[in-house]
């Protein structure tokens, strides 16, 4: 068993094309878990993630904020208790629309580990 708390995780740089995001990576490989990896990620206020694709799922549930994700089709607001499924090599954009941080909870598959 692995417990922790949020503030444990030291925040780290995203991938370039980032602005104003931070990721934590709080269960992982290290932590024993073979199938999944849970990361934490903040926004700032009017920051965003690159568009980018994966060959692999997320699952998200949004924590705090305002935000909104683009697939290239178009854009969905997002808010608290929100969840979204984004599949294999779907682009995706996540930007924060508030004056808050906009926190979301993304897992994905253990063997796809990435900086974004």
């Amino acid at each position: 068993m692995f417990i922790s708390n949020l503030m444990e995780f030291s925040p780290k740089p995203v991938v370039e094309g980032a602005r104003g995001v931070k990721i934590r990576w709080m269960i992982n490989e290290e932590n024993g878990a073979d199938n999944f990896v849970m990361r934490h990620f903040e926004i700032e206020p009017n920051g965003h993630t690159p568009m980018h694709t994966h060959p692999w799922e997320h699952e998200i549930f949004i924590l705090g904020g305002k935000g909104s994700v683009a697939n290239g089709k178009g854009e969905e607001i997002l808010k608290e208790g929100d969840v979204v499924f984004i599949p294999n090599d779907e682009k995706h954009q996540f930007k924060n629309t508030g004056k808050d941080p906009f926190t979301l909870l993304c897992m994905i598959p253990s063997k796809n580990r990435c900086n974004l």
